[in-house]
């Protein structure tokens, strides 16, 4: 007779989810109160709670290939009516950043989750990299009384040439952790390996969650969701923009409305949206922003600033002050590159991409699923048949 061997938990990633912010999973008792409370729980009831659960033990085997985490948009009415304060949202969270440490293959997640030291100090290592490369190249290239112009000190197509290869490598930093994620998810350790049809069949969910953060809708409580949503298409707005009409962006002094417009709308939706989670972390109201992360500020400190020097550089040059405006573009531009090259594959921003990835892979298992289920029912009724 052979006897099962017992569950251990694994005290390592403990330590770990507790070094990355989550440590009040310890208390849950399993009452199923979060399952009950959350407006995304299925029909089998065991969202959040199993997850809670595989962190109390350690599981990573359980975890890695889990989407859940990802499914969960941190509305906080399973934290806030939890009769233990077990906090299965602030859980879910730290098992975000887990997943994403574990989905970046370099280390730099890991490193900048665990230490705010680190990351500050990364954090201004590239700051002050960029903004000394900014300036050698328009003292040496540029004039700094000339902010548009052949004289230009920092000229669009310069700058347009940089965002392009900056995105190349956001591209490819991103393109390998997506892949990562879709390997720990989809296929090892996968109990039923999804065909090629299924993906195709659920391919439109990529776009659609990402553009309209679908899921969070489905929360009782709309304001988060709204927020969230203004948030991500004023920054993705702002994006394009400079990506692809960076040109009409900085020319001037007049306004080029048919852009300006937009980069207008899309600052006032990032300056909006930013200063009110600062508020609401600092007042710690509501459950979502009751606990923060070092992380979060960092997040939030990058955003504000790099809103706000856009906004100061823009106003600048339409004024006539070409020099300081030059100043301030140099500012803009050194917190930009350690926005984009650390917090978007590293840090926050990543979510961005892992929840409609995991949307999308999600329904492409419950495509496969059903089909799978649907074959073998065909198949008995045949050999019934004959």
């Amino acid at each position: 007779m052979t006897t099962s061997q017992p569950i251990r938990p694994d005290l390592g990633l403990v330590r770990e989810l507790k070094e990355l912010g989550g440590d009040s999973f310890k208390r849950c008792a399993q009452c199923a109160t979060c399952s009950i409370a959350c407006d995304l729980s299925g029909a089998d009831g065991d969202f959040p709670r199993t997850k809670v659960l595989w962190a109390q033990w350690g599981l990573k085997d359980r975890l890695l290939p889990s989407l859940d985490p990802w499914l969960c948009y941190y509305c906080g009415k399973c934290s806030e009516r939890c009769p233990r304060k077990a906090e299965p949202g602030e859980t879910l969270m730290t098992l975000r950043r887990w997943l994403t440490s574990r989905y970046d293959w370099t280390g730099i997640s890991r490193l900048l989750y665990r230490s705010w030291k680190a990351e500050l100090l990364v954090l201004f290592f590239v700051a002050l990299t960029t903004a000394l490369g900014f300036l050698g190249y328009g003292f040496a290239y540029g004039d700094i009384h000339q902010y548009d112009g052949p004289r230009a000190f920092l000229s669009s197509s310069f700058v347009h040439r940089f965002d392009w290869a900056m995105a190349g490598v956001l591209v490819l930093l991103l393109g390998m952790s997506a892949a990562r994620m879709w390997w720990f998810t989809m296929v090892k350790n996968a109990p039923l390996k999804a065909p090629l049809a299924s993906y195709l069949r659920q391919l439109y969910l990529l776009p659609l969650h990402f553009i309209t953060q679908r899921r969070f809708a489905g929360c009782d409580t709309r304001r988060p969701w709204v927020v969230h949503l203004v948030l991500m298409l004023s920054y993705v707005t702002l994006f394009t923009l400079i990506m692809f009409f960076l040109h009409d962006m900085q020319a001037g002094p007049e306004i080029r409305w048919k852009v300006h417009v937009f980069g207008y709308a899309a600052s006032i939706g990032l300056l909006g949206t930013v200063t009110f989670a600062i508020r609401g972390r600092l007042a710690k109201r509501d459950e979502q922003y009751r606990h923060s992360h070092e992380s979060d500020w960092f997040f939030l400190t990058l955003l504000a600033v790099v809103a706000t020097t856009g906004v100061a550089q823009h106003v600048l040059h339409r004024t006539g002050h070409a020099e300081a405006a030059n100043i301030i573009y140099v500012v803009h531009l050194a917190f930009v590159v350690p926005m984009l090259l650390l917090e978007v594959p590293f840090g926050k921003w990543s979510h961005m991409i892992y929840r409609p990835l995991a949307v999308f892979f999600d329904g492409v298992r419950r495509d496969a699923r059903a089909r799978d289920q649907a074959s073998a029912v065909g198949g008995g009724t045949a050999a019934r048949a004959v």
